[in-house]
């Protein structure tokens, strides 16, 4: 039986997040760009994801996956298209193949988040080390934030693109136990930002993990 962790549409995809999700890291496959949307399913057992990839690509063969990946738990797939119809028609096809509903998914459990003003030179130089988005620049307000699943770091990251554009984003982990995102610029941004990833996350239905 596939149990549906996340069930995760994404609209309006952010030039930022757009060029991270393209990333050698991120993209195994085709790489979405900017203006495109994207839906992302999170199953488990993991290998359950390649029955969740054939009923998506064989309704909409035209449709581009960007990332399969199959964790010791989990199975990720990440589908993207132009048109937002086509993914409706592969989401729909997916819950019907595997007998759910998008609310079967796990809501969103928001876990930690603070705002760093004023960032240090050695602490950003220790941050850089391990980002895979943009730099980090001392002087900078840093926001940070955790949440679980992990891949609903995904649409907190590109709704707070869009909430505030000036934002950089510096990394987004959206595998493993938890998501963790990092952004930075002005303080009001950051507060920005902060607030529209915890309106858009506490709007997510699903069952309680």
């Amino acid at each position: 039986m596939t149990e549906l962790r996340v069930y995760l549409p994404i609209e309006d995809l952010q030039p930022q997040f757009a060029a991270y999700l393209s990333s050698p890291t991120r993209a195994r496959a085709y790489p979405p760009f900017r203006g495109q949307n994207s839906l992302i399913i999170e199953v488990a057992p993991a290998l359950s994801i390649h029955r969740i990839t054939d009923l998506a690509l064989k309704v909409a063969p035209d449709m581009e996956p960007g990332i399969l990946f199959t964790e010791r738990q989990f199975g990720l797939l990440e589908l993207h298209a132009n048109s937002m119809q086509e993914l409706d028609a592969a989401g729909k096809a997916i819950l019907k193949g595997i007998d759910a509903k998008a609310t079967d998914q796990l809501a969103p459990k928001i876990l930690y988040h603070d705002i760093i003003e004023n960032l240090s030179d050695q602490h950003a130089i220790i941050l850089n080390r391990s980002r895979d988005g943009s730099i980090l620049v001392p002087g900078v307000a840093l926001l940070i934030y955790e949440m679980a699943p992990a891949l609903f770091a995904c649409v907190a990251a590109n709704e707070a693109e869009k909430a505030a554009p000036g934002v950089t984003i510096n990394d987004v982990q959206m595998m493993g136990a938890t998501g963790r995102i990092f952004m930075s610029g002005p303080l009001s941004d950051m507060k920005i930002a902060r607030d529209r990833i915890t309106e858009v996350l506490s709007a997510i239905k699903g069952r309680p993990s």
